[in-house]
C-alpha cells in the first residue's frame, strides 16, 4: 500500500507544476488549452499501451466507470473554469480546494476504511494552510453576488472528491481506462471551446513547449498516477497531503520569479507538511514488531 500511496502523491508533485506551465502557456483560453492537454494526456496512455507489457484480455468496462471518469475529469474542470469566471479566484480557488478534506471524510464511507481524528484534523491544517496561500495573508471576502461562482466552486470540488472515492469501488478496472477518459475530456473539452470561446495559439516555442509539459505531466501522466494511488494506496493519507500542492506550486512560481516569498508562505509550509505527517502518522511511524522472540520460536 506504502508503494501505490507514493504513486499518487507524485501525481500531487505534478499538479505543483500546473501554475507554472499554465502561465507560461500564454493567452490560450481555459477550455481550448483543457482541449490541447488532455489530448496529449491520451496520448501518454496510447504510448504507454503500446511500448508496455502486452495486456490481458480485460473484461468489459461497466458504464457505470464511464460516467465516473468523463464526468470527474471533465466534470471537474468544467466547473472549476466556470466558477473562475464568476467569483474572484482566491475565494473561488479555496472553495474548491475542499476536495482533499472531502475525499478524507468520503473515505469513511468506503468499505474496509477506518477514519481516524488525525485524517480530519491533518486535512484540516492543509486547508488552513491553503487558506494562507490563496489568500496571499489578506483574508477573504465572501460577497453574495457571487454566489453562482461559489456554488459552482463547491461543485467543483464535490466532482473531483466523488470523482476519486468512486474509482476505489472500481480497483478491478485497469488503470489504462484513464487514456479514454482523457480523450473524452479532450473531445468535450473542444466543444466547449469553440461555443464558448475564441481560439488563440500559443505565440512562440516557449509558449507551446509549457503547453506539450502540461499534457505530458498535471494533465496527462497525473492522472495515470492518480488512478492507481486511489485504488491501492492509502485514500485518507492521500487526500491530506493532497494539500501539498498548492504549496509546492507556490515554491516553484517562487523559484522562477514569478511570486514572492512571504510569511504567510511560511506559515502555510508548516501547517501543510505538519497535517500531511499527521494524516500518515500510522503509515510513517509504524509500531515496531518486538525484537525478542516468544519462547519456544
Amino acid at each position: 500500500m506504502g508503494r501505490a500511496t507514493l504513486i499518487g502523491f507524485s501525481a500531487v508533485m505534478m499538479w505543483a507544476l500546473l501554475a507554472l506551465f499554465t502561465d507560461a502557456s500564454g493567452a490560450v483560453p481555459p477550455f481550448q488549452l483543457s482541449a490541447m492537454c488532455f489530448a496529449i494526456g491520451a496520448g501518454v496512455g496510447l504510448v504507454a499501451r503500446a511500448f508496455g507489457p502486452s495486456a490481458k484480455a480485460a473484461a468489459p468496462i461497466p458504464p457505470v466507470v464511464w460516467v465516473v471518469g468523463i464526468g470527474g475529469l471533465f466534470g471537474y474542470h468544467f466547473f472549476y473554469f466556470t466558477a473562475l469566471r464568476n467569483a474572484p479566484a482566491v475565494e473561488a480557488s479555496l472553495i474548491a480546494y475542499l476536495w482533499p478534506l472531502l475525499i478524507v471524510l468520503g473515505s469513511a464511507l468506503m468499505p474496509g476504511e477506518r477514519l481516524g481524528w488525525h485524517h480530519v484534523v491533518g486535512a484540516l491544517m492543509g486547508l488552513a494552510g491553503t487558506g494562507l496561500i490563496v489568500s496571499k495573508g489578506g483574508g477573504f471576502e465572501f460577497e453574495s453576488r457571487y454566489a453562482f461562482g461559489y456554488a459552482m466552486a463547491g461543485i467543483c470540488a464535490l466532482f473531483w472528491s466523488s470523482y476519486s472515492l468512486l474509482s476505489r469501488r472500481f480497483e478491478d478496472v485497469p488503470t489504462a481506462i484513464v487514456t479514454w477518459f482523457c480523450a473524452a475530456t479532450a473531445l468535450l473539452s473542444l466543444v466547449c471551446h469553440l461555443a464558448l470561446e475564441e481560439t488563440v495559439w500559443p505565440a512562440g516555442a516557449g509558449e507551446w513547449l509549457a503547453v506539450a509539459g502540461l499534457g505530458l505531466m498535471p494533465v496527462g501522466a497525473a492522472f495515470y498516477a492518480w488512478d492507481h494511488g486511489v485504488k491501492r494506496g492509502n485514500i485518507q493519507v492521500l487526500g491530506a497531503a493532497s494539500y501539498a500542492a498548492p504549496l509546492l506550486s507556490t515554491v516553484i512560481l517562487i523559484a522562477f520569479g514569478f511570486a514572492e516569498p512571504t510569511l504567510p508562505i511560511v506559515g502555510a509550509c508548516l501547517l501543510i507538511t505538519a497535517g500531511a505527517a499527521l494524516a500518515a502518522k500510522n503509515m510513517l511511524f509504524r509500531p515496531a514488531r518486538s525484537a525478542v522472540a516468544e519462547p519456544g520460536e
